[in-house]
């Protein structure tokens, strides 16, 4: 009796939106996390202390603009109401195709999902220790949209001053080390160095 030989794929048809593409194989946790929006703007005014990950309730026109990548989180924060997280300031705006009951309000507030003892400890926090939260970004994880929220604490004028010198500091090392050990780096690496 012959041993079974196990299954070979065969060879998928070449170019973009077959099942053969590089891409698609390449990365495979492509599909799984997709970044929408960033909120850039957040690192530098705030020092981020603690992350979370959590869901925000949508209605269907918000993930359709989601999907599209419309979205402004420059002035966003989020607040916790009544035992309730809370997104505000987030614009997301009306859906190009949907009109009339599909149509949503795009500044209206949304409500962060996180468990009641992650809710209880951020109220704690941002109460007694002066903290604020802020969304850092908005993602898609396995099709359902995601906001990583950061408890963060307030940068004065002297802060982002220091933070900016020591992240050049630390970039001009870093170029120094590389350029001892010879590699080359950045433009005009081919140049010749003094």
């Amino acid at each position: 009796m012959a041993e079974r030989v196990p299954f070979a794929p065969v060879a998928a048809a070449k170019g973009p939106g077959r099942r053969g593409h590089k891409t698609a194989a390449a990365n495979p946790d492509a599909d799984r996390f997709r970044t929408v929006a960033r909120n850039r703007r957040a690192r530098h005014d705030y020092d981020i202390l603690e992350t979370f990950e959590c869901g925000v309730a949508l209605q269907g026109s918000e993930v359709k603009s989601l999907r599209a990548g419309r979205v402004t989180l420059s002035d966003a924060y989020a607040r916790v109401e009544e035992g309730e997280a809370w997104l505000l300031g987030v614009h997301i705006p009306p859906y190009v195709h949907a009109a009339g009951f599909g149509a949503h309000d795009p500044d209206r507030r949304r409500k962060l999902l996180l468990h009641r003892s992650q809710i209880d400890e951020l109220m704690g926090k941002t109460q007694q220790q002066a903290l604020t939260l802020v969304p850092l970004s908005i993602y898609f994880k396995d099709g359902r949209a995601k906001v990583e929220l950061a408890l963060a604490r307030g940068r004065r004028l002297y802060d982002k001053r220091h933070a900016i010198a020591a992240r050049d500091a630390d970039r001009e090392a870093s170029r120094e080390a590389s350029r001892a050990a010879g590699k080359s780096v950045g433009r005009g690496a081919s140049r010749e160095r003094d």
